[in-house]
């Protein structure tokens, strides 16, 4: 933000990490719930450098007015038509879900999670001296001294501001003016640019000492995780139902996809080679000696560790030469298979392989003393294989073989696979993945690629939001300087008072707005 010195008293114009939670400052008289922190030792460095640079800066700063000016429409655009909503629901005629004011396309990468505050507060810190930086550094290319910069804290939240002589700033033209007003947004909008590229290289950066995009790796796992059973730290995942899964968001998107494709079983139909994909070729003298139990109204009554199996049959190869979308009928299943998942997982998939399953006309590779069963996906819950390995056995040198191949090949591998059965969505986001592998055996060097993704990300987030709260037309933030130093340079033609009465409209109703829309915000989230 910035702030400018008349008759020895500070005008402070409030450019917060507190902005970052909704909350809008109003300037406090000095010694009342607020302190802060001058520094004068780096303004002549500054000025210097400024100076040096004068004309290139000049120019960087001129394609910041655009910007600003853009992000200034779109954010008062963007209250004005959630304040529409707001109404409309209030009338009766929109849903409230639909009208909730929210910035979620800038917070997707944000967890406020205890363990992410230190990333908040860290972000917070760089993105407003990024900020503050930027004005300081504008004002020394028009010449303007700057008189110190202040971190302070107001009540409980925390900020900074530069601060110059107001008569300087005065005697600039118009464009001059808005340069260094615009120069805070343009330069958070830039770290932005930054972050992302830095994101994009990081890889390549850490290549020499770090695995990209093999396999994610197990960073943590909660104690309430259902999976902190069988996946600890440093285990690497290799696949979901036979899926290979390379990263980590790889990981959240084929558990998505599979959580959108396991629907209640259908009895009545065979659904075809989808169902082939899951279903396993049981042996007869298996079947003989599992549990066999009622099926009613989608429920089963498996003993524990046991789950529930139904006979499907297999479709016939030539009724699938349109693009494999034909069904078969068969009869109601009125009794399942109790097995045992761990049993069942060793044995081959009906079709396993599609060039084989396509070659035999009965679309199944079982034998005559198998048949095929396939797991009971219930509502809600959902079945997946996870193929996993212990990093420390990668490191040995070991092969990656199966325990589906070990008993075949005789050389003992390290892959191993166990069924997950439940909420896949709730699965996914327990367990703490990252898309990096230490290539050497020091494992405290693991959490370094996802702290400084973590850090990267919520960097760019925190930077975007500080810039977007700075453009809208509110009291106390830059959008009041540059929406003043807009109406002085581009409506000159209007009269002093008119200006003034235009601005002071427009930052009320803005400031208004604004602040409804963060109440209605918190109302609606502690409702």
């Amino acid at each position: 933000m910035v702030g400018e010195e008349e008759d020895g008293g500070a005008i402070r114009r409030f450019c917060l990490c507190a902005a970052l939670l909704g909350i809008s400052l109003i300037p406090f008289p000095a010694g009342i719930a607020y302190c802060d922190f001058k520094c004068i030792a780096f303004n002549e460095l500054l000025f210097r450098l400024g100076r040096r640079h004068a004309r290139i800066l000049r120019i960087w700063f001129s394609i910041g007015i655009g910007f600003s000016l853009a992000a200034l429409i779109g954010a008062t655009v963007i209250i004005l038509c959630e304040m529409a909503k707001a109404t409309l629901t209030y009338a009766g005629i929109a849903r409230s879900r639909d009208s909730s004011f929210s910035l979620s396309f800038l917070t997707a990468g944000m967890h406020m999670s205890p363990s992410s505050m230190g990333f908040v507060c860290l972000s917070s810190f760089l993105c407003v001296l990024v900020h503050e930086f930027g004005h300081a550094l504008a004002a020394a290319s028009e010449g303007v001294q700057m008189e110190y910069i202040a971190i302070f804290c107001a009540l409980v939240f925390p900020g900074a501001l530069v601060a110059f002589n107001d008569s300087s700033l005065q005697l600039l033209p118009g464009v001059a003016s808005l340069r260094i007003y615009c120069a805070g947004i343009w330069h958070n909008a830039a770290f932005c640019g930054v972050c992302t590229l830095a994101l994009f290289l990081l890889p390549f950066v850490l290549s020499p000492l770090y695995i990209h995009g093999e396999s994610p790796m197990v960073l943590d796992v909660h104690s309430t995780s259902p999976l902190s059973g069988y996946l600890s730290p440093y285990d690497v995942i290799h696949s979901l139902d036979e899926f290979r899964v390379y990263t980590a968001d790889e990981w959240k998107q084929k558990l998505t996809v599979l959580t959108e494709q396991t629907p209640p079983l259908s009895f009545g139909q065979s659904s075809g080679m989808g169902n082939l994909q899951k279903s396993y070729c049981i042996p007869h003298s298996l079947i003989e000696k599992s549990i066999h139990v009622p099926f009613t109204r989608y429920e089963t009554y498996c003993p524990n560790e046991l789950f529930a199996f139904a006979p499907i049959t297999c479709p016939d190869m030539s009724e699938y030469g349109d693009g494999g979308n034909k069904t078969n009928n068969q009869e109601s299943v009125e009794t399942i298979h109790c097995l045992n998942a761990k049993d069942v997982i060793k044995l081959k998939k009906c079709a396993h392989d599609p060039v084989q399953a396509s070659s035999n006309k009965s679309g199944c590779l079982c034998s005559e003393d198998e048949s095929c069963l396939m797991p009971v996906q219930l509502p809600g819950l959902g079945w997946v294989e996870i193929t996993y390995s212990r990093l420390e056995c990668l490191n040995h040198g070991r092969s990656l073989v199966s325990e589906n191949q070990q008993s075949n090949s005789g050389e003992k591998g390290c892959l191993q696979t166990f069924v997950f059965v439940g909420d896949l969505t709730a699965m996914a986001h327990s367990v703490h993945l990252t898309s990096y592998q230490p290539r050497l055996s020091m494992y405290f060097i693991a959490y370094l690629p996802d702290l400084l993704e973590r850090f990267l990300t919520c960097s760019f987030h925190v930077s975007m939001v500080l810039a977007l709260l700075n453009s809208l037309p509110v009291f106390f933030l830059d959008g009041e300087s540059i929406l003043e130093a807009t109406l002085l340079h581009y409506f000159g033609f209007l009269s002093s008072r008119t200006r003034q009465s235009v601005l002071r409209c427009c930052l009320y109703a803005g400031t208004a707005i604004c602040a409804f829309l963060i109440m209605r915000t918190v109302f609606v989230s502690v409702s």
